[in-house]
């Protein structure tokens, strides 16, 4: 058995100003992958899968009937029978790997699911969210469901606020074009629930939330609405003011050996980093107007273009 694949996913904008009503954009990416499986000769990794399964079984459970109603008895039986989640999408790295497992699941197991083919609307994508955020909250502690959204759905999602979602198209990619957003591999696994605590108890303080406000939404909302109209110009110039700003105020999220490489982007304009999910490691997302530059910058590390300008 090997059910349908679902996608990792990238948030190129929003994270954390996600939480506060900012604007995002969050884009599937299709090079990792995952689809539930069953195999007569499981090796360690699927065992360790089928473990987590097994409590996420029991969690789904208790999730309220009025939000989803979930085949339980059926999925008990197919966890027990060693189904696991056989995934290419790396764990920490904040390209959504329990998001595309969290869609997995409602997709085999779900009664009456919204599904792709219908009319989506803005109540069901809502709804849809809901769900997933709920289903989700067992692996992060807080989930806004947009991840498993994404890989659900395999379309880009554009968040106006937290409760006006839609589906959206984005510009086509330039084969020909220089400029590019890339993903960095920072080495190193990230776990959101510490990096969202971090940033909730900051949230605490008046400057925090005042900076949150005025810097970076007002930047994150203006990259969403550059990128989308396919403004590069501007888009560059309001992702350079998004890294200063992360940098400034994001210095827990961002892994220490990092920091000067992050400064250094933004003083030679190579190229701009920002966070990609809740930081803390993982992959680091890149912007550059020119991607030669950029290698030639980073020859250190290693580099994945998600999208060509």
């Amino acid at each position: 058995m090997k059910g349908p694949l679902f996608y990792s996913k990238i948030l190129l904008f929003g994270e954390y100003g996600i939480i506060k009503d900012s604007k995002g954009l969050s884009i599937p990416y299709n090079f990792y992958n995952g689809a539930l499986k069953t195999d007569e000769n499981p090796n360690e990794a699927a065992m360790k899968s089928n473990e987590s399964l097994i409590k996420f079984a029991s969690y789904l459970k208790n999730i309220s009937k009025d939000l989803v109603v979930f085949e339980i008895e059926k999925l008990t039986a197919d966890v027990e029978t060693g189904m696991y989640f056989d995934s290419s999408i790396p764990q920490g790295y904040g390209v959504g790997s329990s998001g595309a497992l969290v869609a997995a699941i409602y997709d085999k197991y779900a009664l009456n699911k919204i599904t792709v083919l219908e009319n989506l609307t803005r109540e069901k994508l809502l709804q849809l969210k809901a769900v997933f955020a709920e289903m989700e909250s067992f692996f992060h502690g807080k989930s806004s469901g947009l991840d498993p959204l994404n890989s659900y759905l395999s379309l880009p999602i554009l968040i106006n606020s937290q409760d006006n979602i839609e589906a959206t198209g984005i510009p086509t990619q330039s084969t020909s074009g220089k400029g590019a957003v890339f993903l960095l591999d920072s080495g190193i696994t990230g776990e959101t629930a510490p990096m969202v605590s971090i940033f909730m108890e900051n949230m605490k303080q008046e400057g925090f939330r005042n900076m949150l406000k005025t810097q970076f939404i007002k930047h994150t909302d203006a990259c969403v609405e550059d990128f989308l109209k396919g403004d590069i110009k501007s888009l560059f110039s309001n992702t350079k003011q998004l890294s200063k700003v992360v940098l400034n105020n994001f210095k827990p999220m961002i892994p220490a050996q990092f920091h000067e490489l992050w400064k250094k982007g933004i003083e030679t304009n190579d190229y701009y980093l920002k966070l990609c999910g809740s930081g803390g490691g993982g992959y680091i997302l890149g912007f550059t107007q020119d991607i030669n530059k950029a290698e030639q910058s980073l020859k250190d590390y290693k580099l994945e273009v998600v999208y060509n300008f």
